[in-house]
């Protein structure tokens, strides 16, 4: 077998191995009580840990449900806020369905205790920890009933203040503001009307009771996700309850963040995150409670002293919402000189939230994803259709790379021309493999050829691909995006499937996730398997009939490896392998060695390989 041949294969194999590890480790596999009052804080301690859900049901978690509700209604978002610990518990998001079925409900991102079946509880609940001896029944909790104004309703220009008096001197206040996009502000204060001084900590909880049903992949990050003074920290959902026991936490991890910091939970296209103002010091805390299997990402803000007669107060945001690139990007004030070269600029007064745009999963290859992404979404603004986007996109990746790739069929148009060469050495060395071996060398080295140079444009695309697939499973950008026709979403896989005709046969096929959808191949796929077998065809199969026989069930193989993927990949890999068979005739034919393509199809037909 001739080196260019090996070279091939090589390629090929090693192409094969990523596909297969990717797909066998990477793709989808197939009510409750209130949190109890917090803890004491002591004089000394700037955050003690509230305390987790109780294991039975207690008669404050019935009166949390029958607790009034005040109206949500911004552009965005929609839902309910109890006077029960004053929480936000009802949230759906307004441009976001759940399925592309007419009438299909909003996403639901918060859902109370005692929501309707399949409605995990998750929420965002705030208040304060007595410190320096004042008595824990003085605060409000997470089950204080507060009082609001009649007929009040939080709209973006219609903030809403909840009231509570303990009726020993203290009179607590929450103000909850919220911007027309997805972020809360809530301004806690406590007036002191005691004869004495008072110390008390305010706090800030996400609970989420019990984890989301959906299928979770290594490739993706869902779990707890924090920036704190610059550094980010991932915790998945499965490693949580693996925490440490720290004394009074249960299974917890804390940190101290010195200015700047944010905390929250993130799944593959929504996030809850707690964020203390910028430069504020603060606990940041994540905890588990094993006996009622709940999650709490906490911010401990420092005790704070209100004199008789005074007023003290903390402010804190909350977002929540879709984890929108150009939204994000926005809060964290920090458009970069990418954003500048297209004439992004942040908003003015919005919050500067340190690293908050990484609270988008980038991946390993970040340093492709972040600028890939931007690219994307600056195509898609201009086009206006993110499957033509994702055209456009690998128009360009192929451009960049184009010096490589240029070398690499020049060398493989050398390796032909030295075809005789070769074949005359090795019928002049025989066995001797290491004289064959040397004046192979020294003929490469005699015509300036690179035998290997043809794996290079193959092993540039690995973390291309890998980037890209990054791309357009995690960001929100392609959910529910429509291509042509039929395609209607590009995150999801081709719903069209030839064990039906492609819909002409009256029957249904096989649902995404099961054993069976393997071969319910759709158009993408298909076109993806034809084109990887032309692009094979430009060059002869290899005379060893066992390597020739893996050559030519490669492109079947890859086609139903990823028919199973995202149609959005699935449709940039077709448009890669179109301008590779592109780009490889065209220059081999101008270096005089024109593919002979049909030849090749002819010879494979008559070998009655798998790649006729």
């Amino acid at each position: 077998m001739d080196d260019q041949n090996k070279n091939l294969i090589l390629a090929t194999v090693l192409s094969a191995a990523v596909i297969f590890v990717w797909y066998t480790f990477f793709t989808p596999p197939l009510p409750q009580p209130e949190p109890a009052a917090p803890a004491e804080v002591s004089a000394t301690e700037p955050a003690a840990a509230p305390a987790t859900a109780q294991a039975t049901p207690t008669p404050e978690a019935a009166a949390a449900v029958a607790a009034a509700r005040i109206d949500i209604d911004t552009p965005r978002l929609r839902g309910t806020l109890s006077l029960a610990g004053g929480r936000i518990d009802d949230l759906q998001l307004r441009d976001y369905k759940e399925t592309l079925d007419a009438g299909s409900p909003d996403v639901r991102l918060f859902a109370p205790v005692g929501a309707e079946v399949g409605a995990k509880p998750y929420y965002a609940v705030y208040g304060w920890q007595a410190a320096g001896g004042l008595d824990p029944k003085l605060v409000p909790d997470a089950r204080t009933v507060w009082s609001a104004p009649e007929g009040a309703k939080l709209t973006v220009d219609t903030p809403v203040t909840l009231s509570w008096d303990n009726g020993a001197g203290l009179v607590f206040h929450r103000t909850v503001a919220v911007d027309p996009d997805y972020m809360f502000t809530i301004t806690q204060s406590v007036e002191n009307n005691t004869g004495a001084a008072v110390r008390l900590a305010p706090y800030g909880i996400i609970a989420r009771h019990g984890i989301p049903d959906e299928q979770r992949i290594y490739v993706l990050h869902e779990g707890l996700v924090r920036g704190a003074d610059g550094k980010l920290e991932e915790i998945k959902y499965d490693n949580i309850p693996e925490l440490d026991q720290v004394a009074g936490e249960g299974n917890a991890e804390l940190i101290d963040v010195t200015q700047n910091g944010w905390i929250g939970f993130t799944d593959k296209y929504w996030m809850a995150t707690l964020i203390p103002e910028p430069g504020q010091a603060f606990k940041s805390v994540v905890r588990y409670a094993a006996a009622n299997d709940i999650y709490q990402a906490e911010t401990r803000l420092p005790v704070i002293e209100v004199a008789p007669g005074a007023q003290g107060a903390a402010k804190t945001m909350l977002f929540a919402g879709a984890k929108e690139w150009e939204t994000i990007k926005r809060y964290e004030n920090n458009p970069g000189w990418l954003d500048r070269l297209a004439g992004i600029d942040p908003d003015a007064g919005r919050p500067t939230i340190q690293g908050f745009i990484d609270s988008i999963d980038w991946g390993w290859f970040f340093f492709l994803t972040k600028p890939m992404f931007w690219l994307l979404h600056l195509l898609h603004g201009l086009i206006g259709n993110m499957g033509l986007a994702i055209i456009a996109l690998t128009i360009v990746i192929k451009t960049l790379v184009f010096p490589l790739a240029r070398k690499s069929y020049i060398s493989m148009a050398k390796m032909k021309e030295l075809q005789p060469e070769m074949e005359a050495i090795k019928a002049r060395t025989g066995d001797d493999r290491q004289k064959l071996q040397q004046e192979m060398m020294a003929l490469y080295k005699k015509e300036k050829v690179n035998p290997a140079s043809g794996c290079l444009p193959i092993l540039l695309q690995i973390p291309i691909f890998f980037s890209l697939y990054k791309v357009i499973y995690v960001t929100i950008e392609l959910y529910h995006a429509p291509f042509f026709g039929w395609l209607r979403d590009l995150s999801a896989p081709d719903p069209s499937s030839i064990l039906n005709l492609f819909g002409l046969l009256p029957w249904a096929t096989p649902e995404h996730g099961s054993l069976f959808f393997i071969f319910s191949l759709g158009v993408l796929p298909i076109l993806l398997g034809i084109s990887m077998w032309f692009q094979q065809k430009l060059n002869p199969a290899p005379t060893d009939p066992a390597q020739a026989a893996i050559f030519a069930w490669m492109p079947w193989i890859f086609m139903f490896m990823l028919g199973s993927f995202a149609s959005g990949l699935v449709l940039y890999w077709i448009t890669n392998n179109t301008i590779t068979f592109i780009q490889q005739y065209t220059i081999m034919s101008m270096h005089g060695k024109r593919p002979d393509i049909f030849g090749n199809i002819r010879a494979g037909m008559k070998r009655g390989s798998p790649g006729k």
